[in-house]
């Protein structure tokens, strides 16, 4: 998204780390893609790259813009399949649960021989800021 950067902790010593960690990024163009860079730590050399992948945000924030007051929690408002233009590795859900939207992804990663990065998206409204309605 534009410059945003965020970096999650290093896990040491795992082959199929698991971060669980939140991370909030602010979505200035929904046209944008979120790219997600995934490194191995090294203390004296460069890290090294183990894959990449991005996703399209803008599924996610249409659905955000739709008026869903009266649909229940639990219920999926779309569905997104993979394909050779996305980086998905398998069906993506966006829907309601909490009262907030939230989006399920597996993505595939690229540049490397196999890997995956799994990602749950939640939609935060932060008092003040800027709408979508300019999208």
């Amino acid at each position: 998204m534009g410059k945003q950067k965020l970096k999650t902790k290093v896990i040491k010593k795992n082959t199929n780390p698991e971060w669980n960690e939140e991370l909030t990024l602010s979505v200035e163009d929904p046209n944008l893609p979120i790219k997600v860079n995934v490194y191995d730590k090294d203390l004296f050399s460069r890290d090294d790259s183990m894959g990449r992948a991005e996703f399209d945000i803008r599924p996610f924030v249409d659905v955000v813009k739709r008026d869903l007051s009266n649909v229940p929690n639990g219920t999926v408002v779309e569905k997104l399949i993979p394909s050779r233009q996305n980086f998905l590795a398998e069906e993506s859900a966006i829907y309601k649960a909490e009262g907030k939207v939230m989006q399920d992804l597996a993505l595939r990663l690229k540049d490397v021989e196999c890997g995956e990065i799994e990602l749950k998206l939640t939609w935060v409204t932060i008092p003040g800021a800027r709408g979508l309605e300019r999208y």
